[in-house]
């Protein structure tokens, strides 16, 4: 049977596709270390997972509106209102099967066949693929590492086209790390402000900022921000919940968010009764797990970097949030993914390619895993080098 275009087209995840293969060999006893995990390796807050066992035992385990409860929706409505000034109202709200999904979601919603989607590399990886499945054509900005791998106006400026239909910030960014700062979000909005283009403001690592630095939303610069931008969030990184799926869109356009509401209505329907549950629970009854979690990841951070630093013909840009490392490892292998493929056979580390992100060469850490893990791991990739 022959496949449709749409589908054969895509790309495989190179994520997935090496922590696939380091999970199979750890299945076979294999001692690997994994860089490549893109979630928290702490458990879910306890009392998010309370609430999720008393919301079974309380029956809630039935069909909700497919946009997302009332309450879930409501308490995302106080969370952009708290942490990101923004005043948003329910039906400005879309609640999905994580933020992965509410990209998609976006991507079919907006694009036209033939429009013209500008990415920013590196990029994370299903970006591209997304925009492809939805008819339209990325266009790949590079930047580079001198510039924090920052997007830049005047990049941008050269990019835009009478078909560009829309921007992807990912703020903090995977695989890079790198936050914009809101001087550097107002110049990008100096470029487009006057143009019929959206902005999709993937915040899904807000909360893991480092240095005392502070996250801002493209939508918080001005009212034309706001109506211009989508912004894609979720509880997956925030909270360690990344298996219970549960992420949202906020936008003040509300023909957008209808027809984003009958493509799941047509599609996945409603999310998770129960994660949904959990995910009110982790945004209004808020412990200190968050900030416990953050500092550690600072300190597995502070320590990758300055040992990266210390290995001949490596070098990495200090990320300033996420949980990733983004190696520059061409002065070893220019292909990266032979580097990734013999680094795990010959000493088993797993670390993620930059093909897929966009940025051949460089290899993408997390440090989303034991400070002991970091420090074998890094030992060996350190020998590995000199041999």
């Amino acid at each position: 049977m022959e496949l449709s275009k749409r589908i054969t087209g895509i790309s495989p995840s190179a994520t997935l596709t090496i922590t696939s293969k380091a999970k199979a060999m750890k299945k076979d006893g294999i001692d690997v270390i994994s860089f490549g995990a893109g979630e928290p390796d702490f458990d879910t807050p306890e009392y998010i997972k309370d609430a999720a066992v008393a919301a079974i035992g309380g029956g809630k385990t039935k069909y909700t509106p497919s946009i997302g409860t009332v309450e879930l929706r409501q308490a995302i409505c106080d969370k952009l209102k708290s942490f990101n000034g923004l005043e948003y109202k329910q039906e400005n709200i879309i609640v999905s099967n994580g933020a992965k999904h509410s990209l998609f979601n976006i991507f079919q919603a907006i694009c036209q066949e033939g429009d013209e989607v500008i990415i920013p590399a590196p990029y994370w990886v299903s970006y591209t693929e997304m925009v492809k499945l939805s008819g339209a054509m990325p266009v790949i900005v590079g930047t580079n590492a001198a510039d924090g791998f920052k997007l830049k106006a005047d990049a941008l400026a050269k990019a835009i086209r009478p078909k560009t239909k829309a921007i992807i910030l990912n703020s903090p960014s995977n695989p890079t790390g790198c936050v914009y700062s809101k001087d550097e979000l107002e110049s990008i909005l100096e470029v487009i402000k006057d143009k019929d283009i959206r902005v999709v403001s993937d915040e899904i690592y807000e909360r893991l900022i480092y240095d005392g630095l502070g996250h801002t939303s493209f939508a918080s610069l001005s009212d034309r921000a706001k109506e211009m931008t989508i912004i894609v969030n979720g509880v997956s990184k925030t909270y360690s919940m990344t298996g219970w799926r549960i992420g949202y869109i906020a936008s003040t356009d509300l023909e957008l968010t209808k027809s984003i509401k009958n493509l799941q209505d047509h599609s996945s329907s409603n999310p998770s009764s129960i994660s949904q549950e959990a995910a009110l629970a982790a945004l209004s009854k808020e412990d200190d797990s968050v900030e416990k979690m953050k500092k550690e990841f600072e300190k597995r951070r502070d320590y990758m970097f300055e040992r990266i630093g210390s290995i001949e013909k490596l070098s990495c840009v200090k990320p300033q949030g996420a949980f990733y490392s983004f190696v520059d490892a061409s002065k070893v292998n220019k292909d990266s993914l032979e580097f990734a493929k013999k680094l795990l056979e010959d000493v088993q580390v797993a670390v993620i390619p930059g093909e897929g992100f966009g940025a051949p060469g460089f290899i993408r850490l997390s440090f989303a895993t034991s400070m002991e893990n970091i420090k074998e791991g890094l030992d060996r990739i350190e020998k590995w080098l000199r041999q």
